[in-house]
C-alpha cells in the first residue's frame, strides 16, 4: 500500500498595528493548522521579516503606521506577488476599500467588527483560516506598481446611456450575457468589462460578496468602463449598455416581462453555500433566455455555476470558461469544462472579444 504524503502545510504572516490583534490572529491561524512564520506591527518591519522565510499568504491590514497596506499591497504586487488576504475593519466601514484592494491583487479579505473583536478573533468559524487556506492556492500575478492611490476619474457617457436613464441603449434586449465569478473575479469582471464597448448587449453578474460590498464594487466599475453598471434591484429591466450585479445576500434570477428582460432580486437560501448562487441566474438565464444568451464562468473556487452554465449550453446558449493559466483560482471553470457546460475554454483577455462576436453571430442567426 503506497503510503500517503500530507500535503504541505500553509505558512502565514500576519501585518496589524494591534499587538493584540497580530496576537489573537496568530493564534487563531496556528489553532486552523496554518503555520505563523511571524508578525509585524507595519509594513516597513514586515519586508525585512519575511525575507528569512517568505510565506504562502500575508494576513494584512489597511490603516497602518509608515505605510498603508494597499501600498504594501501594491509593493508586493510588484516586485513579489504573493497572495493577500486583508483584514480590517476598514473593509467593512469603507467598501470602496475593499474594491480597491481586490483590484490591486488581493484574494480575499475578511472584515473586522468595530465592536467585539475579541470574540470574533476567538472565533474559529468567522472565515479567516478558510480563506487564508483558498489563497495559499491562488495564482496571483505580477502588477505594476501604480504612481497613485487616486480613484479612477468618472468616464463621460451619452445621455442616453446614463445611469437611470429611460432605455439606455435600446427599448428591449434580444441577448443577454451572464457572468459568474468569485475569488480572483473583482480582477477578471474589470478586465472583461472595461474592454466593451457601451453598444454591448445587457449583462447579469453573480460575484461572490457579502452585503455592502456589491454596491461599491458597481460603482467603481461604472467608473472605469463605457457601460452603465449598477448593482440590481427589483425589476430592472435588462437593456444593452447595462451591466447589473446580483446584491450581496440575494439570489437574482432572470425574467421576462413580454418582450423585454428583468430581473427578480429575492431573499432565499444559501445555494451551493452562496447567496447570490451563479446557478441561480445561470438556470434562470436558460429558462427565460435560452439560445438569446451567452455565459461564462469566470476564476472562483467551488462549484457554482457548473450545472447552470450546461442547462443554458442544454438551451442553446453559448457558453465558455476562463482558462487555468489565467484563473486565480481554476476551481468553478474547471467544475464547468468538466461537466461539459463550457463549449469553450478562454483566456481572460480574448472573453470580450468573443462575448461581442457570440452575441452578434446569435443576433443575426
Amino acid at each position: 500500500m503506497t503510503p500517503r504524503v500530507a500535503a504541505p502545510r500553509v505558512t502565514a504572516f500576519v501585518v496589524d498595528d494591534s499587538a493584540v490583534v497580530r496576537k489573537h490572529l496568530a493564534e487563531l491561524l496556528a489553532a486552523g493548522g496554518i503555520e505563523v512564520l511571524g508578525t509585524a506591527s507595519d509594513p516597513l518591519f514586515a519586508w525585512p521579516k519575511m525575507q528569512a522565510r517568505w510565506p504562502d499568504v500575508v494576513v494584512l491590514d489597511v490603516e497602518m503606521p509608515r505605510m498603508d497596506g494597499i501600498s504594501f499591497l501594491r509593493r508586493l504586487m510588484a516586485e513579489r506577488p504573493t497572495p493577500v488576504v486583508m483584514c480590517s475593519t476598514l473593509t467593512a466601514a469603507g467598501a470602496a476599500t475593499t474594491m480597491q484592494a481586490l483590484a490591486e491583487g488581493a484574494v480575499a479579505f475578511v472584515t473586522k467588527p468595530k465592536l467585539g473583536l475579541r470574540d470574533f478573533l476567538a472565533d474559529g468559524s468567522n472565515g479567516l483560516v478558510a480563506a487564508v487556506r483558498a489563497a495559499a492556492g491562488a495564482r496571483v500575478r505580477h502588477v505594476a506598481a501604480a504612481p497613485t492611490a487616486s480613484p479612477p476619474a468618472p468616464r463621460p457617457r451619452p445621455a442616453s446611456a446614463a445611469p437611470g436613464a429611460a432605455g439606455a441603449m435600446a427599448e428591449t434586449t434580444d441577448h443577454v450575457i451572464a457572468i459568474g465569478s468569485s475569488t480572483g473575479g473583482v480582477q477578471a469582471i474589470e478586465t472583461v468589462l472595461t474592454a466593451l464597448p457601451r453598444t454591448a448587449p445587457g449583462i447579469v453578474i453573480v460575484q461572490h460578496m457579502p452585503p455592502a460590498f456589491t454596491a461599491a464594487f458597481a460603482q467603481r466599475l461604472d467608473s472605469l468602463c463605457a457601460m452603465e453598471v449598477r448593482e440590481a434591484r427589483d425589476g430592472d429591466r435588462v437593456i444593452d449598455g447595462r451591466v447589473l450585479i446580483a446584491p450581496g445576500g440575494h439570489h437574482m434570477q432572470l425574467q421576462r416581462s413580454g418582450a423585454r428582460y428583468v430581473v427578480a432580486v429575492r431573499d432565499g437560501p444559501l445555494v451551493n453555500r452562496h447567496k447570490p448562487s451563479v446557478d441561480v441566474l445561470f438556470r434562470s438565464v436558460a429558462q427565460c433566455a435560452g439560445a438569446n444568451a451567452t455565459g461564462v464562468v469566470l476564476t472562483g473556487m467551488g462549484d457554482d455555476g457548473a450545472r447552470g452554465l450546461l442547462e443554458m449550453r442544454h438551451a442553446g446558449a453559448a457558453t465558455a470558461a476562463q482558462d487555468e493559466a489565467s484563473c486565480v483560482v481554476y476551481g468553478m471553470p474547471r467544475e464547468a469544462v468538466r461537466l461539459g457546460g463550457a463549449a469553450e475554454i478562454l483566456p481572460l483577455d480574448g472573453i470580450a472579444g468573443w462575448l461581442l462576436k457570440t452575441a452578434g453571430a446569435r443576433a443575426a442567426a
